[in-house]
């Protein structure tokens, strides 16, 4: 199974964000065979229901494509354009079966603030969803990561209460891994035993406290490949978008 790994689009009703966003998609739209397409949060840049139309328009193609929330969404108008039902606060979580995988998009957002955190809800619905789903592996998605990746000021707002998720991943060694956003920079590492894979941001790059700037512009949209094989091993590879 092939998923094609892409993050913070940040969609702001202008000229740039979308057409980084649709060079990925349509690279992603030109490829055979079947991929899904998962988005690890901020879709749109200030959750704006123009915005999520924008967003709408720009992910719709040939693959499956599976959505969550990052900080720079809003529950309400996600909920109304993307998902089509009535606005709520409560976290939006979705389980997809692809290719015999239970993939799990998760809500790792506080309303109003940039860091994160796996609710009680949400704990709860993960413990729920994979304790009485189909057996077969599971991929567990989310915005925030729950590890530090030591740019200081990224780190400050990344997904807090670790420990609960720590606790999930014990009681579920079916979890294959963790994948998200937010970061804006390619990154691979473990949490609670586990591979972590964090995408690259579409809209922009952040750079490294030892790189030349804080955030890069210029630099090409990315988009991770991930492959589950048979014996449950996830393979990552990472692609420049021309």
């Amino acid at each position: 199974m092939v998923l094609a790994h892409v993050s913070d689009i940040h969609l702001d009703l202008g000229e740039r964000a979308f057409d980084r966003a649709q060079r990925v998609m349509r690279y992603l739209a030109g490829l055979p065979g079947e991929i899904a397409v998962l988005v690890t949060g901020d879709l749109a840049d200030h959750g704006l229901p123009a915005e999520y139309e924008q967003v709408r328009k720009v992910l719709t193609g040939p693959h499956e494509v599976l959505i969550c929330p990052g900080n720079h969404d809003v529950r309400g108008a996600y909920r109304e354009v993307l998902l089509e039902e009535p606005a709520s606060e409560r976290p939006i979580n979705r389980v997809h079966r692809v290719g015999g995988v239970s993939i799990l998009m998760c809500d790792s957002t506080i309303p109003g603030r940039d860091d994160g955190l796996l609710d009680r809800e949400t704990l709860d619905w993960i413990d729920s969803t994979l304790g009485g789903g189909p057996d077969g592996p599971a991929l567990l998605c989310f915005h925030h990561p729950p590890q530090p990746l030591h740019v200081p000021w990224l780190d400050e707002i990344r997904q807090h209460g670790e420990r609960n998720l720590a606790a999930i991943l014990e009681r579920h060694p079916r979890i294959a891994a963790l994948l998200c956003g937010h970061a804006h920079t390619p990154a691979a590492t473990t949490f609670a035993g586990r591979p972590l894979l964090v995408a690259p941001g579409v809209v922009s790059t952040i750079m490294l406290p030892w790189e030349h700037t804080d955030i890069d512009y210029d630099l090409p949209p990315a988009v991770a490949f991930h492959i589950l094989d048979d014996d449950g091993r996830l393979t990552t590879h990472y692609r420049v978008i021309p």
